[in-house]
């Protein structure tokens, strides 16, 4: 099974068992949006969390087999950004963008984040490692509109 027809199977078992993101990470053990960006194919799990998640909805070897394959990141986007610093940002958003889409919108309901209601902050997190770069993206919810 490829990451795409994995992909589809595991949205359809998560409608039909009606589980949200946060409830497949806490039956994994991990971060409801790694198990999100894992499921839509732009990371991949050990053996032991795929098969927490294949029985959380009821999925096939096949598909445990496919969360466990090496994703080829953001394949689905094309860039044409050359700058490492703004690559890297877009890169971001190739892998995860999918991901936030659909925390967000189940959290929220169908909609957008704004980017005019909008602030962001850039904080600097030391750390005897590496310090880290630390992104607050603060944006109003937009409901989209029924008529």
């Amino acid at each position: 099974m490829d990451k795409h027809a994995m992909r589809e199977t595991i949205l359809e078992a998560k409608r039909r068992k009606g589980l949200s993101w946060e409830q497949l990470g806490e039956a994994t053990g991990m971060s409801p949006v790694f198990i999100c960006s894992a499921c839509l194919g732009e990371n991949s799990l050990l053996a032991d969390q795929a098969k927490a998640l294949a029985s959380a909805l009821d999925l096939s070897d096949d598909t445990t087999q496919a969360l466990q394959a090496y994703p080829n990141k953001g394949q689905r986007y094309e860039t044409m950004v050359t700058d490492p610093l703004v690559y890297r940002l877009n890169e971001v958003v190739m892998v995860y963008g999918e991901t936030l889409k659909e925390v967000i919108q189940e959290k929220f309901g169908d909609g957008i984040m704004s980017a005019i209601d909008f602030t962001m902050d850039v904080d600097k997190q030391e750390d005897p490692k590496g310090d880290r770069v630390v992104l607050t993206l603060n944006g109003k919810f937009l409901p989209y509109k029924r008529w």
